[in-house]
């Protein structure tokens, strides 16, 4: 199976002409930008239709605030995708598992408190999972707006991905964090399409390939 990933596109995806093949697009979160306007969603979803990649999974992110205020609109409007918010599904035998849930930080979408709430949350991720899709990285990886800067994921979600040891965990939301890294157990991949300032990733529009 073929995988097609990228995450933080905010309201950009229209930049992405050509998708690479595959089995699976998986959109990690905030695919929306101010998270407030059904039609930030109908512009995706018309996006995700042209598309020729058979199956589409998304999860939200913190900036996809409609999710959470208008949990059904939201989710009838994004008919294009599975939409994953700590639910799963099985694609060809291959399981995946979404969540859009991210540390508290200012006033944005599915935030939660560090410590006992985050713990709660990612013991909800399923064991022998192939693909875990979260919005935000997992403490210590991926999880720098630079290099040398502070680390910004959540410690709850890396004692669970250390303890459920999913193939594949794919995320985004720390936009300078893009790139991919491997344990022995699972291959992390930060898939931000954007960078800080909010401009394509170089090389111009990465979009991640990996095949299970």
């Amino acid at each position: 199976m073929r995988l097609v990933i990228t995450s933080d596109t905010h309201g950009r995806h229209d930049l992405i002409n050509d998708l690479p093949d595959g089995d699976v697009f998986v959109h990690a979160g905030d695919f929306m930008n101010s998270g407030l306007h059904p039609e930030e969603i109908l512009s995706f979803n018309r996006w995700l239709a042209k598309q020729p990649i058979e199956h589409r999974l998304a999860c939200g992110g913190n900036h996809d605030r409609l999710f959470q205020l208008s949990r059904l609109l939201a989710r009838e409007l994004l008919s294009d995708a599975t939409y994953l918010e700590n639910t799963g599904v099985t694609i060809s035998g291959i399981s995946f598992w979404g969540s859009p849930y991210t540390p508290e930080f200012l006033n944005w979408a599915f935030m939660y408190r560090r410590g006992a709430e985050a713990k709660r949350i990612w013991a909800q991720i399923p064991t022998g999972l192939d693909v875990l899709i979260t919005h935000g990285p997992p403490y210590g990886i991926l999880d720098q707006t630079a290099p040398g800067g502070e680390h910004l994921g959540c410690v709850e979600l890396l004692k669970a991905v250390k303890a459920k040891k999913p193939r594949v965990h794919i995320f985004g939301h720390i936009h300078g964090g893009a790139g991919t890294f491997e344990n022995g157990d699972t291959r992390f991949i930060n898939a931000a399409y954007l960078d800080e300032q909010y401009r394509p990733a170089k090389p111009a529009g990465i979009i991640r390939v990996i095949d299970l």
